[in-house]
């Protein structure tokens, strides 16, 4: 083991550890740091001087001894030397009182006997104030609002020494803001409030008060605009700054009057013909007033006066718009009620009436001076229409058709009543509405319509109104016939009178339906020997349709929607009739014929396969009709043949067949018109060779096959 070395030094910096100088030991690879506090004990391995130890406990006095180390063990321990740590430092708790203080204070620390306090601006301008205290607080005074000083503390024991420093950042807060000025705008009942800015100020508070009522408005920029305002009312505005470290005090309130709210309680009466009287209520706040007086025909007039009422000259026939504002030094009130005053009012000039309908009058005339609204009468038939509005133009219902009427208009105004100097007019209604009776169908594109007919003189109107286009028929009686209608339409049939006072309404629709179009194409095609598929063109019109296929030996129907039907149970070889029936929605028919059809020849029986001796094969079957002609078809994957018997026999012959291979077999009837018949039955017959050109024909079913 290395020698045991020696400590030169021994000194404590930080509440929490004790460094350690000594010479080096040779041999030495490292040292132990180990410091006692009676019992217990820290040790710290290090690699040269100085070595320090930590995680020690402040102002604690310990035995700091020292060993050298190396690969052989460690060395004895040096003697001992007593240090004590320094005073840990003392924990701030700091706050701004007010703009130009700072307060300090902290607990206290262990054996400390003073503490010392500096605090110094965090940009570094002015001076730094140091304080030293027995004490566990202080306050630093005069200092600068709304700015950032940085505080360091620590403390000492009895010998002076000082111990661990604590640092903290703590901002003035700011003073009152100065130059507040209120800017206050009378249209939108709202005030600007702007001061200059306030030294480290971070927000500003707005405070605008009357009364109970306080309204605030915060705000980081140097101005806040205040709304919704009363009018006629008296507000302080005060305004506060703020940063993180409090607030500044309010500033002075500033007063603030509004604008008078506008004048209520107004009155007008005429105390004479030709003169007005305009009164209204006092307001709060107002200096003085100006009325305006505009009449209709846009002239207006005005009186400012300091009292609450006024007088202006009126003339008869006009309507007076009138309205009063209240004036202070803040502006104008806001707009209140305009009020309108109306003269005796004229007769209507410039009548008019026109006929909206048979029972419908439209009366229009010049608008007159003061009505307040106008009085229409129509008297006739059997008794008076009155129709009342303030417009221009009345509309008279519920007239009587084919009736004159006296029509007189009249002027009214609340003052005044009405003006019973005006004259009727006289004036006929049109023709009332026809009734359609009946419609009925006179022939394949002919319709008759039947009316009631209830007026005097008149003339008739029927129009028949579809996809496909109008129809008309005219008649002075009750009567008239629609001709050339198309198949396959709706139509919506309504009727009209006419006279020299008009046209009628026209008469409630009756719907009138033609009956469906025939198809124009109709396609028959056997599908198989007693399966036949007919199809036609779409029927204009037509819903549903019915075919029929019909012989002495049998009839096939089918009902359906489409344009297309299968009918099953044909008789081949048969003659038939085809009919078919188009039929719409409501019902209406159409039967249409077309040419007859023959279903296709039957297909041979018992089709059977002979070998010849010359390498051949004979081909039988029984046939229904010796009159059809046949044709055999062997189709196989050495080639295809085919062969056709003369009239009148049932077999036929191939020659020079390959043996070896599957033939499939088709016999059916030959057709002259149609396409050749793919639905005959097939059947596989398997030709076989034995030797060179001697073989078997085998037919081949579903069952084991079998030799022919």
């Amino acid at each position: 083991a290395p020698d045991t070395p020696v400590i030169d030094q021994v000194y404590s910096k930080l509440s929490n550890s004790i460094t350690v100088e000594w010479k080096g030991v040779p041999g030495a690879t490292s040292y132990m740091l180990t410091a006692q506090d009676g019992e217990s004990f820290v040790e710290t391995i290090v690699k040269n001087s100085p070595g320090t130890v930590t995680g020690l406990k402040p102002a604690t006095l310990y035995r700091i001894t020292l060993r050298s180390i190396n690969s052989g063990g460690k060395s004895q321990p040096s003697p001992f030397r007593k240090v004590k740590t320094v005073l840990a430092a003392p924990i701030l708790s700091v706050h701004s009182p007010s703009c130009d203080s700072i307060a300090v204070s902290w607990k206290a620390v262990h054996m400390a006997a003073g503490f010392s306090v500096s605090l110094m601006r965090s940009d570094g301008l002015g001076r730094m104030l140091k304080e030293n205290t027995t004490s566990t607080s202080l306050i630093f005074t005069n200092l600068d609002p709304g700015t950032l000083y940085t505080i360091k503390a620590y403390a000492w024991n009895a010998n002076g020494m000082p111990g661990d420093d604590f640092t903290y950042n703590q901002r003035t807060s700011p003073n009152a803001p100065v130059d507040v000025k209120v800017a206050f705008s009378s249209g939108a009942l709202r005030a600007v409030v702007s001061w200059m800015p306030t030294e480290g100020a971070l927000t500003y508070s707005v405070t605008v008060s009357s009364g109970l009522l306080k309204m605030r408005c915060n705000t980081s920029s140097a101005s806040c605009m205040v709304p919704s305002l009363q009018c006629s009312s008296e507000y302080y505005v005060s305004v506060t700054a703020y940063n993180d470290a409090g607030s500044s005090k309010p500033t002075d309130a500033v007063s603030l009057k509004t604008i008078p709210c506008a004048p209520v309680n107004i009155s007008i009466e005429e105390d004479e013909p030709g003169l007005l009287l305009v009164s209204w209520s006092s307001v709060s706040f107002g200096h003085y007033y100006v009325v305006f007086v505009k009449s209709d025909d846009g002239l207006e007039v005005h009186c400012n006066t300091s009292y609450t009422q006024c007088h202006f000259q009126s003339d008869c026939g006009f309507t007076y718009f009138i309205s009063v504002f209240a004036y202070n030094k803040a502006g104008q009130s806001p707009l209140g009620d305009i009020f309108n005053y109306t003269t005796a009012p004229c007769c209507p000039s410039d009548f008019r009436a026109v006929f909206i309908s048979s029972d419908t009058v439209r009366v229009t005339w010049a608008p007159v001076r003061g009505a307040d609204l106008y009085e229409t009468r129509a008297a006739g038939g059997s008794g008076v229409v009155l129709c009342k509005d303030t417009a221009t133009a009345c509309t008279l219902s519920a007239l009587q058709c084919d009736t004159p009427y006296n029509i007189t208009v009249y002027s009214v105004s609340e003052a005044r009543g009405s003006n019973t100097s005006c004259a009727p007019r006289y004036v006929a209604t049109a023709p009332c509405s026809p009734e359609i009776k009946n419609i009925s169908k006179e022939g394949l594109s002919v319709i008759s319509v039947l009316w009631r007919s209830n007026n005097e003189e008149a003339t008739y109107v029927v129009t028949a109104r579809g996809e496909a286009g109008l129809w008309h028929c005219k008649s002075t009686g009750n009567s008239c016939t629609l001709m050339d209608l198309p198949c396959g339409s709706a139509f919506s049939v309504s009727a009209v009178a006419t006279s020299a006072a008009g046209q009628s309404l026209p008469s409630y629709s009756v719907p009138l339906e033609t009956a469906p179009c025939c198809p124009n194409d109709l396609i028959i095609t056997q599908v198989t020997q007693s399966v036949t598929n007919i199809s036609w063109s779409v029927g204009l019109g037509a819903q549903t349709y019915v075919t029929t296929l019909e012989s002495p030996k049998g009839q096939a129907k089918c009902h359906t929607l489409q344009n297309y039907c299968l009918l099953g149970c044909i008789t081949c070889g048969t003659n038939y009739t085809i009919s078919l029936r188009a039929i719409s929605q409501r019902g209406l028919t159409s039967s249409c014929t077309y040419e007859g059809y023959s279903s296709s020849a039957c297909c041979p029986s018992g089709v059977k396969l002979y070998r010849l001796s010359n390498n051949g094969i004979r081909v039988f079957w029984r046939s229904s009709d010796e009159t059809i002609n046949y044709n055999a078809d062997l189709r196989g994957s050495k080639g295809n043949f085919s062969c056709t018997p003369s009239s009148g026999l049932s077999h036929c012959d191939i020659t020079k067949i390959p043996c070896g291979d599957l033939y499939t077999v088709v016999v059916a009837p030959v057709t002259d018109k149609r396409p050749k018949l793919t639905f005959c039955p097939k059947k596989i017959y398997s030709v076989t060779c034995s030797g060179s050109s001697v073989g078997m024909v085998i037919y081949r079913g579903k069952s084991n096959a079998k030799h022919v």
